[in-house]
């Protein structure tokens, strides 16, 4: 069976062997200061001060569900690392929060 060719590439970072930089782009990024990166693509957060989740909550105030993500959500939260579940929870409450002052 032939394979089923998308037109996607994935690329994957290895921290055992990084990307080569040219010696150019060496020179700019260690003249570069915080200050000087881009953050205009990046749209403005309204009131929203996201933290990492704190202390795990007893089992005993949660509730095991079965939920269908999209894909593209979960794999962002899958990225950001163990616990990402009880981050997409904060973001739940962040809405809930969010709408019980707009009733």
């Amino acid at each position: 069976m032939k394979e089923k060719h998308t037109g996607i590439v994935k690329y994957r970072l290895d921290p055992e062997r990084p990307v080569r930089l040219a010696p150019r782009q060496k020179v700019i990024l260690q003249r570069m200061t915080d200050d000087q990166l881009d953050y205009s693509d990046i749209p403005p957060q309204k009131g929203v001060n996201w933290t990492r989740p704190g202390a795990l909550v007893p089992s005993e105030n949660k509730q095991q569900i079965t939920l269908r993500l999209d894909a593209d959500v979960l794999k962002f939260f899958r990225k950001t690392g163990k616990r990402y579940q009880s981050r997409i929870n904060a973001a739940l409450r962040e809405y809930v929060n969010a709408h019980k002052k707009a009733v």
